[in-house]
């Protein structure tokens, strides 16, 4: 099937969705579509081992359409968004992100929420919504859980940007690799798990998720209701957005 926005590729196991949006790998709701499209053909494919996002371009993603969260726009970008971790949380393959350059906001999401995250040293991580005036609800759900309740309140309610070097002694990524390499070292990094038995990592993965006793979707299905009935409900959330269209400073309300 051919994709606008995205490169994908299923062998011997591993399957790669390559974001290409160039320049900067924006996230719209069209190209979130065909992530999704070829997750949920993924779902049937008994030998699928590793999913592995990667891109072309300038940097990994800087993030998902900022014009796409406001007004009627915002239930369906993140029915889009959401369906992604959703699928991603349901297929049993261990998921792989390899980033390299600005991998902030919905992208950075994509990544970390990934099981794994290779990165070489020119990658930064950040969640810098809350200075628009909205918030990152997959990093709000995974991040705690990833690193911590003091990191993850500080990386979202800041909206500060993390070197790669930073991200790993976080927790948040598992390994830096040098600019030029990442493209070898992801390869290097994902070859033992392609060994494996797919039906035996998924039940793993499962087992690991059950030890957690932390249901993705029950957490998923709150912050989705607070971020469309109170967050984009708020003076502050429409002025952040607009005022970020319009490269200017927002003027809280604080309301």
């Amino acid at each position: 099937m051919g994709y606008e926005h995205i490169e994908v590729e299923f062998k011997d196991g591993l399957g790669t969705i390559t974001l290409n949006r160039p320049p900067v790998n924006i996230l719209n709701i069209a190209m979130m579509t065909e992530i999704n499209e070829a997750l949920d053909a993924w779902k049937e494919k008994k030998d699928l081992k590793v999913v592995l996002f990667n891109g072309k371009g300038k940097c990994f993603s800087a993030g998902v359409d900022v014009g796409e969260h406001m007004g009627d726009l915002a239930p369906k970008m993140i029915g889009a968004f959401h369906s992604m971790f959703r699928l991603m949380d349901q297929l049993g393959a261990v998921t792989v992100a390899s980033v390299y350059g600005s991998c902030l906001g919905g992208g950075c999401e994509l990544a970390v929420f990934c099981d794994l995250v290779v990165a070489d040293d020119t990658a930064k991580f950040g969640q810098p919504e809350i200075q628009v005036g909205v918030l990152p609800p997959i990093a709000a759900q995974i991040m705690p859980r990833i690193i911590g309740r003091k990191a993850a309140m500080e990386l979202i309610l800041s909206g500060r940007i993390v070197s790669a070097q930073e991200s790993m002694g976080m927790g948040l990524i598992n390994k830096v690799v040098a600019k030029g390499d990442l493209s070898r070292e992801t390869d290097e990094f994902i070859k033992p798990y392609l060994s494996l038995s797919a039906e035996v990592i998924s039940i793993t993965k499962k087992t690991i998720k059950a030890g957690l006793r932390d249901d993705f979707e029950p957490s998923l299905k709150v912050i989705e209701e607070i971020y469309l009935n109170e967050l984009m409900r708020t003076t502050d959330a429409q002025e952040g957005l607009k005022a970020f269209l319009e490269k200017r400073t927002p003027e809280w309300k604080n309301c």
